[in-house]
């Protein structure tokens, strides 16, 4: 549990974050088909990051239940990403969205939504005191955003460990990618820094669980 703005939150081991008071589930830069665009620029990766998306997408909404869904931009690689799916991955995908208040947040990745799919497209969702969005503003209160991709590395004794993970000081969020293929921004870059108070917190996501560290058990990357 985590609260940003004294609302709790809870960062589930999926990836996604759940606020149980609006039963609304957030996922952020799923990137769906990153591993096909690879392959049509000449390199050369597994074809099943979207279903390995949609399978823990599947899994954590079938056992939350939300009654809306929000994707927090970059849900797609790239604007021809829908038209490369396969047609199994589209009708699941579309299965989900049928079935929730589904909002596409545009992305820098995916400023358009695909058509087929259904859900509705928005910059950015307010409700409550939260705002959902893409990418962090400067100064913004109660956000939670994504873009980022934050990780971290931890010291544990006899070793190190680094995984995503999310990112809070309280009064913004950064969610880790959701994506399989989307790697990690270790959360002491500048990049990320610059966005957090000290102190801050993260949420690392190993071994199914959520593991909760203060910013001085973090490692920079070398």
């Amino acid at each position: 549990m985590l609260r940003l703005l004294d609302v709790p939150l809870v960062p589930d081991p999926s990836g996604a974050l759940w606020w149980p008071e609006e039963r609304l589930l957030a996922v952020a830069d799923l990137h769906l088909e990153k591993g096909s665009g690879f392959a049509a620029r000449g390199r050369m990766l597994p074809p099943y990051d979207t279903r390995a998306a949609l399978d823990r997408l599947a899994e954590a909404a079938g056992r939350l239940k939300p009654r809306t869904v929000l994707c927090l931009g970059d849900s797609f690689h790239d604007r021809r990403a829908a038209e490369r799916m396969h047609d199994a991955d589209r009708t699941r995908l579309a299965a989900l969205v049928a079935a929730v208040d589904w909002v596409w947040i545009a992305g820098n990745h995916d400023p358009d939504a695909p058509a087929g799919l259904g859900g509705r497209v928005a910059a950015e969702v307010r409700t409550g005191p939260l705002t959902f969005r893409h990418e962090a503003e400067p100064g913004a209160r109660g956000e939670v955003s994504g873009h980022l991709h934050p990780a971290a590395a931890v010291l544990l004794p006899g070793r190190r460990v680094r995984e995503r993970c999310f990112a809070t000081d309280g009064v913004r969020l950064i969610l880790p990618a959701f994506g399989a293929y989307a790697g990690g921004l270790n959360v002491l870059d500048p990049a990320v820094r610059r966005l957090l108070r000290t102190p801050f917190q993260v949420h690392l996501i190993r071994g199914g669980k959520v593991h909760a560290f203060p910013h001085s058990r973090l490692s920079p990357d070398s």
